[in-house]
Formats: C-alpha cells, structure tokens, sequence
C-alpha cells in the first residue's frame, strides 16, 4: 500500500510540473494574441513572447527542483543513521531514544 501511495504521489507531481511549465508559455502567447488583435501588431510579437514564457517556466521548474531537493535533503537527514542526533530533526527516533 505504501508504494501505492509513492507511485500516486509521483505521477501527481509530474502532472503538476507538466503543467506548471505549459501555463506561461500559454499565457505569454494569448497575451501575445490579444495584444495583435487589440493593437495590429505583426506576427513578430509571438518570438518575444515565446521566449517570454520559456524563462517563467524555466524559472519555474528551477523552483520546482529546489524544493523537492530541500524534501529530499530533509528525508535523507532524518532518516540517516550516520550523521550525530544532534544534527538530524528533532522527531527522529533512535534505537535507544524515543523522544
């Protein structure tokens, strides 16, 4: 059941990262849209807001990286054995320590 629940957890976290890096290439490019239909602008206006919206969702998966290397870190810390009780959470429990 546990590796039910990893298996949900990580196709979940694909969907979201699918579409935290779809949604500003798609908003850049109605913004673009919008922007030659309001003001007659020439097709040129979609490079710019093509690449637009690949630096947010560069930006995006960037900190989408970094926090689930910040979870990893942070699992790996508790669960190590290696390193001193002094430096690993707090809710760690020990052979010997429970509390």
């Amino acid at each position: 059941m546990k590796q039910t629940s990893e298996i949900l957890k990580n196709i979940t976290l694909v969907g979201q990262l699918g579409l935290s890096l779809l949604t500003p290439v798609l908003l850049c490019l109605f913004l673009c849209m919008f922007l030659q239909n309001r003001f007659h602008l020439g097709g040129w206006i979609f490079i710019p807001g093509f690449i637009l919206g690949l630096g947010g969702s560069m930006m995006t998966a960037w900190k989408f990286y970094k926090a689930q290397e910040a979870q990893w870190k942070k699992k790996k810390d508790n669960t190590d054995v290696s390193t001193p009780p002094a430096e690993r959470g707090k809710n760690t429990a020990l052979f010997n320590r429970h509390f």
